[in-house]
């Protein structure tokens, strides 16, 4: 069993190569998380008590973010960020801004595999625990419970990278090289 801290899951990606290789050296891909930790929290509930009167149902907005940065050779951060909006036409009932990081360990990854785990795999891992805390902070400024709907992160992800593809063919189609 892993102590807290520590790697809490791991993923060999490659059935082929399971375990070190003949010189002692640990070739095989490996993913795994280090940690998980709130970066930032800002709960406003600037019309409390107030607010707490409306009858206006309110709009609700949420707003999701996901970066990426390398923090060491084989270690990176993942960041979800998320903005919960809550108003009416008599004004802003709630603003819960959170920013969600994993600390995720990496080893042998090709960064072809590596961009989509950082950018889709890792935040579908995060979101669960980054819900919770959502909800709570909703909660907890006298609100009912926030209860975000689960997001299809892998989807989404693959999604973007398709419109990008297009948006780059278009580009190319548009303005090839070699005009004068």
């Amino acid at each position: 069993m892993a102590d807290e801290g520590n790697i809490i899951s791991t993923l060999n990606l490659d059935p082929q190569n399971d375990g070190p290789a003949v010189n002692g050296e640990d070739t095989s891909p490996a993913i795994g998380f280090v940690s998980q930790y709130v970066k930032d929290l800002s709960v406003e509930n600037p019309n409390a008590p107030d607010s707490f009167q409306w009858t206006e149902t309110p709009e609700l907005q949420v707003e999701f973010n996901i970066a990426a940065r390398t923090f060491a050779p084989e270690l990176h951060e993942v960041e979800l960020k998320i903005k919960a909006t809550s108003k009416t036409s008599q004004g802003l009932a709630y603003l819960v801004e959170m920013a969600f990081g994993g600390l995720i360990a990496m080893r042998n990854i090709p960064d072809d595999q590596a961009h989509p785990f950082l950018f889709a795999e890792a935040p579908r891992l995060l979101f669960p625990f980054a819900r919770r805390i959502m909800a709570d902070a909703v909660r907890d400024a006298g609100y009912p419970p926030l209860m975000l709907e689960p997001i299809d992160f892998n989807g989404l992800y693959f999604a973007q990278l398709q419109q990008q593809q297009a948006e780059a063919a278009a580009a190319a189609v548009a303005n090839p090289m070699g005009e004068a």
